[in-house]
């Protein structure tokens, strides 16, 4: 942290990061979001993919069909991973957080 004093006698702190912290930081918030969202996408994903071969050996073509299924199966999803993906955001605040601290 680098301070600077001003004519007035005012003090500006200025807090310096470097491009590594900044990569570091973007690159644990890109990873925390593909881990919290990569089980929902592949469970939103199977069950499209299903549903859609059902509709082709059944003939059904009804556009409205996979919704349901998906938005129940995403339900699902949400509820089951629900506290596994707040603990993940919870520790990417914390690491965030002590490392604001730590500058």
């Amino acid at each position: 942290m680098a301070s600077h004093q001003f004519a007035g006698g005012k003090i500006l702190r200025v807090i310096i990061m470097t491009v590594e912290s900044v990569i570091d930081l973007v690159r644990q918030a890109v990873m925390a979001t593909v881990i919290c969202s990569g089980p929902i996408l592949v469970i939103s994903v199977v069950v499209g993919l299903v549903v859609s071969i059902l509709q082709t050996t059944t003939s059904i073509q009804e556009q409205s069909l996979v919704f349901v299924p998906k938005i129940i199966a995403v339900l699902g999803a949400l509820i089951y991973f629900g506290q596994f993906i707040v603990t993940k955001l919870v520790e990417l605040t914390m690491s965030m957080f002590n490392g604001i601290s730590g500058l």
